[in-house]
């Protein structure tokens, strides 16, 4: 089996750098917010893999659908030699794409998880011994250096991941990343679209509960990192959808007044009863919005594939 190298591009303590300086901005503005990545300790990513099984949430189901059937017409158009993923976490769908990349010689994986990245660079190792990988301990939303590699490269950004960043946000990466395009390059994305309400609140608030005790999650990351003392059961799991925005909110409703310590950032933090904290928006998109948005960033739209009940849409574009 060949070693994967592996570079970390984040200081080591850039995560809790980051956890401090997002707790303190968010909780300290109103409306009071704070980023998804932070549902995503080791329970939050259980819990998140039972949520891609219910029911009621179609997109993990939906984009597979699509890479199952779509895989060797991307692998085809794209002539991938490196395939890039944003954001990797366990590699498991991206599977589909390296069985069907008859040329490609290395894959990067990208992911603030060094131990997620390892574990994926392990089993994919042992399931194909002469892929090349490189794994990048990063994060995907700042400007990546991305290593020496063959052309053309393909990136990949699966998941619906782009829904979760503000318009100004999803200009920004989107730059970003036609910045390290070269000719030839391409980038397939993974886009959520927009549908009746009741199935994307649905999505977001299953009958299960699953996805209340994922947002919730995220007090148990602030009260375990820095010393909080939020009380779950004080919050109510809220979904709803923004039908001016196109996207849906996911918020914890503060169920009384309380006061909330912070130990660690000696931040206090007073709550209305009723009043809402965000921890995620979730973007819909239709053809024409994509379209307009990686052409703002200057990439071209070359195909757009749907899931057969037009749930989900992966879409291929290059640099214009």
């Amino acid at each position: 089996m060949s070693p994967y190298l592996l570079t970390r591009t984040l200081p080591a303590d850039a995560t809790d750098a980051a956890l401090r300086a997002d707790v303190l901005s968010g909780l300290s503005r109103r409306p009071k917010t704070l980023p998804p990545k932070w549902f995503y300790d080791a329970r939050g990513s259980d819990l998140f893999e039972e949520i891609t099984r219910l029911d009621e949430y179609y997109p993990t189901r939906a984009e597979r659908e699509i890479l199952v059937a779509r895989a060797g017409e991307i692998a085809t158009l794209s002539g991938a030699r490196t395939l890039i993923e944003l954001g990797s976490g366990s590699s498991d769908k991206t599977r589909h794409l390296l069985d069907a990349l008859p040329d490609l010689h290395t894959y990067v994986p990208v992911d603030v998880s060094e131990s997620a990245l390892a574990g994926a660079a392990e089993a994919l190792l042992a399931e194909r011994p002469g892929l090349s990988v490189h794994a990048l301990v990063a994060d995907f939303t700042r400007a990546l250096e991305l290593p020496e590699s063959p052309g053309p490269r393909l990136v990949v950004f699966l998941g619906g991941t782009l829904g979760n960043l503000l318009p100004p946000e999803r200009a920004e990466f989107l730059r970003s990343v036609r910045a390290r395009l070269s000719p030839g390059d391409g980038l397939l994305l993974g886009t959520d679209l927009v549908k009746d309400e009741a199935t994307l609140v649905a999505a977001y608030d299953d009958a299960a509960g699953v996805t209340a005790e994922f947002n919730k999650n995220v007090l148990a990351v602030v009260n375990r990192e820095l010393g909080a003392d939020f009380e779950p059961d004080d919050f109510a799991h809220v979904a709803r959808w923004d039908a001016d925005n196109e996207w849906i909110e996911m918020r914890l409703r503060a169920r009384r007044a309380l006061t909330v310590k912070v130990r660690e950032l000696d931040l206090v933090v007073q709550f209305e009863q009723g009043e809402d904290l965000r921890t995620e928006i979730s973007a819909k998109f239709r053809e024409e919005k994509v379209r307009g948005e990686l052409a703002s960033a200057g990439l071209r739209l070359d195909q757009w594939w749907t899931d057969t009940a037009g749930r989900f849409a992966l879409s291929l574009s290059t640099a214009d």
